[in-house]
């Protein structure tokens, strides 16, 4: 049977996409499973509080875990806000890298990071301030409050580094840059873990001090990199990214950067302010199931890493082909980025599926966190293809400015099925169990949400 010219056109470039989505794509999922890491390390070190730490410090390691939980969701929160201007630079910086036009990339470079700059200094202050407030809204109760309050406050002290970092590293995605962030990220990784293994249970002479050693590794990890990064970009230049000393606002570029990180924005508080819900029914399963669903939530963390590395690689190439007037190439990258992830993702879903309690064992040597967690890890383990779909098909829709629907469907999706299934399957006693289904349904409707919006292809019409 004979080939098309453009059949044959296709087949021949088939394998150099592959490889252009793998090799953008792998440091990226790389340097998301370093930047969770962070936050498993200290959780993996808490949750071993030795008995002499324990004793010293007057809690226990269960007790410290669901402080540090409860605190970081919190950070999340803050950090998410810091990642939504980073949609925004990413979008730009991509278009104007397609274009050939660096000075739009430099311009939303240095914007972006002076947003970021005041938003980190409000975070800071907001947070030390309402960390009290923030425990008592999670429902933390007379033992956990204190040591959430500890570890936030101490975190917030370095969140104007670590927007500086986060949205460092957006603006080099942008330009398809996923190298730097990682190695970036591997120095984070380095300073935490050295810090955390000092200073958590005390080590070579030094106090145990628990909880704040865990947010003061975090705390010097991140804000550390956020500095070097700056700094690089300031006296280096990377991939054709260079900052400047005039840091006058130009407010042309700070709309278009705003416009559309927007909506991210506003798309993860509406999606924190429902998990800011959902978790007052977790805690109102007691310390043993708070605990296990904290341990999922991190293992999981992991598995859904890829996606969100793929979802960068194709937020990068449709944001850069739609620059390059190439709308039928970011639409194939996508679709090439969404069959990586989804291959990858399923395959650590199988891990979670088979052996959950060695996973959990991991994190916990609790019998009764271990005996709980069993049934929420298995769900976690189903629903992977479902957020390999939506992460990678969010990420490109992103890519191209379309930021406004990944919020419509958290809003549908998260508010208006999440919540409302969790209270009807705790009345009916699924427990912790009943959680994660409702999480996984939430998840599939907002796949098939996302897909049918990429397949609607009005992405291609947005400017940025």
């Amino acid at each position: 049977m004979a080939v098309s010219t453009n059949q044959a056109r296709r087949l021949a470039t088939r394998p150099s996409r592959q490889r252009r989505v793998f090799k953008l794509a792998l440091p990226a999922v790389g340097e998301q499973v370093l930047n969770t890491t962070v936050g498993l390390v200290d959780t993996f070190l808490i949750g071993n509080l030795t008995l002499a730490a324990a004793a010293t410090l007057g809690y226990s390691g269960t007790q410290a875990l669901n402080g540090v939980g409860l605190a970081n969701q919190m950070v999340w929160l803050v950090t998410m806000f810091f990642a939504a201007v980073g949609v925004g630079a990413t979008a730009i910086i991509a278009r104007a890298r397609g274009a050939q036009d660096m000075l739009t990339a430099n311009q939303a470079l240095k914007q972006s990071l002076l947003l970021g700059l005041l938003l980190g200094l409000a975070s800071s202050l907001l947070m030390y301030a309402l960390a009290p407030a923030a425990m008592q809204l999670l429902g933390a109760d007379a033992t956990i409050a204190p040591l959430g309050v500890n570890y936030l406050r101490t975190v917030a002290i370095s969140f104007v580094p670590t927007a500086l970092l986060f949205l460092g590293t957006a603006a080099l995605r942008g330009v398809g840059d996923t190298r730097m962030p990682l190695l970036v990220m591997l120095g984070v990784n380095a300073v935490n873990i050295v810090v955390c293994l000092l200073l958590i249970n005390g080590t070579g002479g030094l106090p145990a001090l628990g909880v704040e050693g865990a947010a003061l590794g975090a705390a010097i990890g991140r804000g550390g990199g956020g500095v070097f990064l700056v700094a690089l970009l300031l006296w280096r230049g990377r991939s054709g990214l260079k900052l400047d000393l005039d840091l006058r606002p130009q407010w042309d570029m700070l709309k278009r950067i705003a416009r559309i990180g927007m909506p991210s924005g506003g798309e993860q508080l509406v999606f924190q302010g429902a998990l800011l819900v959902f978790v007052r029914f977790v805690t109102g399963l007691g310390t043993a199931s708070y605990a296990a669903h904290n341990v999922v939530l991190n293992i999981e963390s992991l598995s859904f890493l890829p996606g969100m590395g793929y979802a960068i690689a194709a937020s990068t190439l449709v944001g850069q082909n739609l620059g390059a007037s190439k709308p039928e190439d970011a639409q194939a990258d996508a679709y090439e980025a969404q069959r990586q992830g989804l291959i990858m993702m399923s395959a650590l879903g199988l891990i979670m599926l088979l052996f959950p309690r060695q996973l959990l064992g991991l994190f916990s040597s609790d019998p009764a966190v271990l005996a709980a967690g069993v049934g929420p890890m298995r769900i976690a383990g189903l629903f992977q293809p479902l957020l390999a779909i939506n992460f990678i098909m969010s990420g490109a829709l992103r890519g191209a400015g379309d930021t406004r629907w990944p919020l419509f469907t958290k809003l549908v999706s998260t508010w208006g099925i999440r919540l409302p299934l969790v209270m009807l399957l705790l009345t009916l006693g699924f427990g912790l169990n009943g959680i994660w289904i409702a999480m996984a349904t939430d998840f599939g409707v907002q796949a098939a949400l996302a897909w049918w919006r990429f397949e609607q292809g009005r992405w291609k019409a947005e400017r940025v």
